[in-house]
């Protein structure tokens, strides 16, 4: 891990518009995790609800998307890549830094959020609390890993994010056979179910994978990703041309 680079990523994420945005989102759960528990009291049934549905299926996604495009991606868009680049830097070490520091960033406003409003919605820092803030942070991870991947190969990661997030992972999964197996969030699922237990279906905290095949799916996704940005930012030249 680079400092400076770190620095550098960090205060190009925590830019004021990408900040307002990151901050929104958790803020948003905590809000509506506060209604809820104002509304009907500790119900597990709406806390399952909300942090799967919401949490882990929207917030941790977005934030990955955000965090992990903006780590990178603008830099790459104008160019300024090449300053780092010129460094005598190892690639790998560049992408993992960037990946580190937005992974820090989802994890505090992401997986930390999503573990509060556990706790908000269910009363206690228990079973759901611990196993959704742990799925979001694996999740995030992933996330992170992939969407870093993304903004190297295309100037579209955003939109090629969106459609994965947002139309594979919450659409196209709920409908086609077989489509969920491919979804980070189902595979962070896989741990949150182990952690809740014998209790897990009865709550609804099911996954389309089991934890052997989500632990794995999620280590060649973050490792795999991770592997091919940085061999993929080799071939940026310094004229800012891939």
């Amino acid at each position: 891990m680079n400092a400076t680079v770190a620095r550098l990523t960090a205060r190009s994420l925590l830019g004021r518009r990408r900040a307002l945005l990151l901050l929104l989102l958790p803020a948003v759960l905590l809000a509506l995790s506060g209604v809820a528990r104002a509304l009907a009291g500790t119900e597990e049934d709406l806390a399952v609800g909300l942090l799967g549905g919401f949490a882990l299926g929207t917030l941790v996604p977005l934030l990955g998307l955000i965090a992990g495009t903006g780590a990178i991606g603008p830099e790459i868009d104008d160019g300024s890549i090449v300053y780092v680049l010129a460094k005598p830097l190892d690639r790998h070490s560049i992408v993992v830094t960037k990946l580190l520091v937005a992974v820090a960033v989802v994890t505090a406003l992401g997986a930390v959020p999503t573990f509060a409003a556990g706790v908000l919605l269910t009363g206690t820092a228990g079973t759901l609390a611990v196993a959704f803030g742990l799925a979001a942070a694996v999740a995030g991870i992933a996330y992170c890993a992939l969407f870093v991947l993304l903004a190297v190969v295309t100037r579209n990661a955003v939109v090629v994010g969106l459609l994965y997030a947002l139309v594979w992972e919450t659409l196209i999964g709920q409908f086609v056979p077989g489509a969920q197996a491919l979804s980070i969030q189902q595979w962070a699922l896989a741990i949150a179910d182990e952690v809740v237990g014998s209790r897990a279906g009865q709550l609804g905290v099911t996954s389309a994978v089991g934890l052997p095949a989500g632990v794995v799916l999620l280590l060649a996704v973050t490792l795999g990703a991770t592997w091919y940005a940085g061999r993929r930012l080799r071939t940026i030249r310094l004229t800012s041309e891939v």
